[in-house]
């Protein structure tokens, strides 16, 4: 048996991925704030076991809730260079969703090439036109302009290698809208020649038939050979279509019709446009959350957690940050002070820990533990030490925001440390492809 998967279907989980951030509470978290175990430039490789995704709780700093607004769908970038062949749109073209059959101008303008010249492109698309094509460029290339980006959507989306792409379902006042309501379902705006023929001492008559109306076009010849096919009516609602040549003289001259996608061009940019990328963008600004995020510490991972819970609830949680360390409270240390990354010790209990975060005015001790640690219980009243001898008792236990396994880890992506600093703005984008 021979079967494939559509693109319909990773737009369609595209789709349904970000319309789920606004249904359910999804985070962006940050954690491993100690090294990875041989060093830091071998980046461990994320892997998709239940050990791996327990071992992110045990590791997790804090989170961050994405809001809808944190959402885009992307396509792949592709800026419009002279000088450079790009791919006319093409029903019958089986590498479409890997071809450069769409632009981003300098001018954050989109548009989808739904002709080719004969060689590169050299007239930089403009114009926005919303209820057709751009003529014909000198370079014997025709755009369509599909939409616009906003100083919002490419400050907070726009990257080296993704273009935001969305699809309106209202009005927005903007030129998308009406690009997507003058769109034609069932167009044809191109006729490929797929054989000249011979003989003909004028221009044959071009005949469209199918389940559509309206698309008529005319053939040109040079030298008793049709050299090429022009649209004069696109038409509407063709899902299939036959080019029949005839008359003229001559015989042997075939063609076949090039279908729009559903709706017409425009009016699903994100379908036609390959929009099976989704891009989240979260701020982390400085210490937010009232110190949720510290800033005396780095981290290593990052990644989505669904639906979490409150802890020591079944509630999902819905603050826009969370805590999710465990913390003691202790006595003014002796013999010296505590620093992040150092594994402090019950003296009773034997529990160890990674220190997370220090506040050393209040004597908070933020932490957190795995394998290396092991998983002991820190008691009130004991005595915790570092490995340089620096002392200092328990008064109290905190316990984190979140509860920690609570959650679906639907992302995981492991990078080189990343410092953090008062006044300091994180803008972390994430790309999933689907």
């Amino acid at each position: 048996m021979v079967a494939i998967i559509s693109k319909q279907i990773r737009v369609n989980n595209a789709v349904n991925f970000r319309d789920d951030i606004g249904t359910n509470s999804t985070y962006l978290y940050i954690g491993r704030s100690h090294p990875w175990p041989n060093s830091d430039t071998d980046i461990a490789t994320p892997v998709d076991t239940v050990a791996a995704k327990n071992n992110v709780h045990q590791n997790m700093i804090a989170l961050k809730k994405v809001a809808q607004s944190d959402v885009s769908h992307c396509i792949t970038r592709y800026n419009w260079l002279s000088g450079t062949t790009y791919t006319a749109y093409d029903d019958q073209l089986t590498t479409l969703g890997t071809s450069q059959y769409y632009v981003i101008t300098d001018d954050l303008n989109v548009y989808k090439c739904l002709q080719a010249g004969t060689g590169a492109s050299v007239v930089k698309p403009t114009g926005q036109t919303t209820n057709a094509a751009n003529a014909v460029e000198s370079d014997g290339y025709v755009w369509k302009f599909m939409y616009s980006l906003s100083g919002t959507q490419a400050t907070k989306f726009l990257t080296s290698s993704f273009i935001p792409v969305n699809v309106l379902t209202s009005d927005d006042g903007s030129l998308q809208y009406q690009v997507q309501t003058n769109a034609q379902n069932g167009s044809i705006h191109r006729i490929v020649l797929t054989a000249g023929g011979s003989g003909y001492t004028s221009n044959p008559t071009v005949t469209i038939t199918g389940n559509g109306s309206s698309a008529t076009a005319s053939a040109t010849v040079v030298g008793g050979v049709v050299t090429g096919i022009s649209m004069s009516n696109i038409g509407s609602g063709y899902d299939e279509a036959l080019v029949e040549i005839s008359g003229g003289g001559g015989n042997g001259a075939t063609a076949r019709a090039v279908i729009s996608p559903p709706g017409g061009h425009g009016a699903n940019a994100a379908d036609e446009l390959g929009g099976f990328f989704v891009m989240t963008n979260v701020n982390l600004d400085s210490d937010e959350g009232s110190g949720d995020f510290p800033i005396d510490n780095d981290y290593r991972q990052l990644g989505l957690l669904r639906n979490p819970f409150n802890h020591g609830t079944t509630t999902v949680s819905s603050a826009s940050t969370l805590q999710a360390t465990r913390s003691l409270t202790t006595a003014a240390p002796t013999g010296g002070t505590f620093a992040v990354d150092e594994i402090i010790t019950g003296g009773t209990s034997g529990a160890q820990a990674y220190i997370t975060s220090y506040d050393s005015t209040g004597n908070v001790i933020r932490y957190h533990q795995d394998a290396t640690t092991g998983y002991g219980t820190f008691q009130a009243s004991e005595t915790i030490t570092n490995t340089g001898g620096t002392s200092a008792t328990i008064s109290s236990l905190g316990d984190p925001e979140v509860e920690k396994f609570s959650g679906e880890v639907i992302y995981i992506e492991n990078r080189s440390a990343v410092a953090r600093a008062n006044s300091q703005i994180e803008d972390i984008k994430l790309v999933l492809e689907f």
